[in-house]
């Protein structure tokens, strides 16, 4: 019944009608109050993320009638950051790819940030935080450390009275986050929303027009190179040059929803450039002994609806399959991959856990997901007596990490690696440079 109960929940919370309602009851107490429109951005210096977001800031508060407010923000360890090494390294490596795609200058390759100058720079930056040209400091300090300008770095040290005042900054920040509902840095809020870094910025330049916002048309120029960078357009048949290509890797959780999402369209660019896909399951990090706080499962959810409503699909109908629902379908997916149904499998199965709350831990919730992918039942029960798939499961997370990723879904096609099915669109960049033979086919 608890299942059921949280189900009808987050079924209400998430459907387009509940975050219709939601905006529309924001929009009536802003202008009950009579309160400005407000977007707040959560910076972090030493954050890659933070950096190519910021670049994008002054065209934000220029074209559009909004008030942004910005805070100095610093890493919530802990269980919200459960492999922070990690992170830092990938994280750099993704905003390198992501700036290049976008045309934002960075870091050249092989350089480190002039870290040295961090905590002066951020003493330095909480010394002017209630100045007026805080904004345009925070920015600026920003560009020198991600470009690796040492000189503009070390102009921006701290004088011995300022030192530590960077701690206060932080705490003032942390309160608007917590107050606000967040944990990480490089986020956009509005109005009740969280858009992460600039992957999330289209959803938020879309409300802002959505309020007719924007105090000029077209679009500027800048915003608008966000959204047709990530537009991408796979081929119409399979280009001759990816024929020599590695099998594209895909590391996938059953309990992720972004997981799902991304399978469905990994599995279309697979197709569409004729490679092998080959799916390589992971336990949940619940289940690898990482906890997920409240707070970043609700954004995850909330986030991953969103993501889902832009590819045409409804996610909200939520039968968490954390524990058996997760271990009989990883037994059952090495059934079905014999029967080259694998893929399949782990898409109806997605489809199950998060459109339609058919719980796959019980017989009857199993057989729905098997039968529709065309499985016998009788070998999928004895499928599921198997308990072979752990140390394949346990091979699979080996694999992944060892490309410096821990979390899902992570896609890597040979030297390329990247995390999130939001990089489906670097991927098809990627394969695009490769088969760049002026054949005619890539669109």
């Amino acid at each position: 019944m608890a299942g059921k109960l949280q189900s009808l929940f987050l079924n209400a919370m998430l459907s387009p009608a509940a975050r219709s309602a939601s905006r529309g009851l924001h929009e009536a107490r802003r202008r009950l109050l009579r309160r400005p429109h407000v977007v707040s951005a959560f910076l972090q210096l030493d954050d890659p993320y933070s950096y190519l977001l910021g670049h994008y800031l002054p065209s934000l508060r220029e074209h559009y009638g909004v008030e942004l407010r910005l805070y100095l923000s610093e890493a919530r360890g802990g269980a919200y950051q459960p492999a922070p090494e990690l992170l830092a390294e990938y994280s750099v490596r993704d905003s390198e790819q992501l700036a290049r795609e976008l045309g934002i200058p960075f870091l050249d390759k092989g350089a480190s940030p002039p870290v040295e100058h961090r905590r002066s720079m951020l003493d330095t930056l909480a010394s002017c935080q209630q100045d007026a040209g805080f904004d345009e400091e925070l920015l600026q300090a920003l560009g020198a450390f991600w470009r690796g300008d040492a000189e503009a770095a070390s102009r921006r040290s701290a004088s011995a009275e300022m030192r530590g005042l960077s701690d206060a900054a932080f705490q003032e920040s942390r309160g608007v986050r917590n107050r606000l509902g967040h944990y990480n840095s490089a986020m956009l809020h509005y109005a009740g929303e969280w858009y992460w870094g600039v992957d999330r910025l289209p959803y938020l330049l879309r409300r802002l027009d959505d309020l007719a916002l924007a105090k000029d048309k077209p679009h500027h120029s800048l915003l608008s190179s966000v959204s047709q960078a990530m537009d991408v357009t796979l081929p119409v048949a399979p280009p001759t040059a990816a024929k020599d290509l590695p099998p594209l890797e895909y590391f996938h959780s059953i309990r992720s929803p972004y997981s799902y999402l991304g399978l469905r369209r990994v599995a279309e660019i697979a197709n569409a450039f004729g490679l092998q896909l080959k799916v390589r399951p992971v336990l949940p990090m619940v289940m690898r002994g990482m906890q997920v706080p409240r707070a970043k499962l609700l954004y995850i959810i909330k986030d991953a609806a969103r993501e889902a409503e832009r590819r045409g699909i409804t996610i909200g109908r939520i039968a968490d399959p954390v524990g058996a629902g997760v271990e009989r379908s990883l037994a059952v997916f090495f059934y079905a991959e014999s029967q080259h149904r694998g893929t399949e499998f782990l898409i109806n199965v997605g489809e199950a856990v998060w459109c339609k709350a058919i719980d796959v831990a019980t017989d009857a919730g199993m057989r729905k997901v098997t039968a529709k992918t065309g499985l016998a039942w009788p070998e999928v029960q004895n499928a599921m007596e198997s308990r072979g798939w752990r140390d394949v499961a346990a091979e699979n997370r080996d694999s992944m990490m060892s490309s410096g990723c821990w979390g899902v879904p992570t896609m890597r096609l040979g030297d390329f690696v990247a995390w999130g099915q939001d990089r489906d669109w670097l991927l098809v960049r990627h394969l695009e440079e490769h088969c760049n033979a002026g054949d005619g086919i890539l669109v």
